[in-house]
């Protein structure tokens, strides 16, 4: 289960949302080992596209020297998709290479980037996507 602060959350759609209809994308890092969000990442969408998204090579490097220098890991990857519903494509399962990681699709298809919208978190592992809850709290407890 995906356990994510109101914050956080409204972030993560506020950019899903803003970058409609390309597809938005970043990450959301935590301390390393517990498995807690807490540091919002958004990220250039390289690609600039509305059906596909690439981290810039540049800044990914900049973002894990970083994350590595403040002790923390990626707990959550997450895109947007513009046109499809908020389920792992097959390019997004062979870029899945963090396996602790939460990966978060937020799908705007059904929407100008303004209306309706899925929030979805999965786990891929060895190209096995299991979805699973999201518990939005609005803080994380002691």
């Amino acid at each position: 289960m995906l356990t994510i602060t109101r914050a956080l959350y409204d972030q993560i759609v506020k950019h899903s949302r803003a970058d409609h209809p390309d597809e938005a994308c970043g990450v959301v890092a935590g301390p390393v080992g517990t498995g807690r969000p807490e540091r919002f990442i958004p990220m250039l969408n390289a690609a600039r596209s509305p059906t596909f998204y690439e981290f810039d090579s540049a800044d990914l490097l900049k973002l894990y020297r970083e994350m590595d220098d403040r002790d923390e890991e990626p707990v959550i990857v997450y895109h947007s998709h513009t046109a499809t519903e908020a389920y792992p494509s097959r390019t997004d399962i062979s870029y899945a290479n963090e396996p602790q990681a939460h990966y978060v699709l937020v799908s705007t298809a059904d929407s100008d980037g303004a209306g309706p919208f899925q929030f979805r978190s999965f786990t891929i592992v060895d190209g096995v996507v299991t979805e699973e809850e999201v518990k939005v709290v609005e803080e994380y407890d002691a």
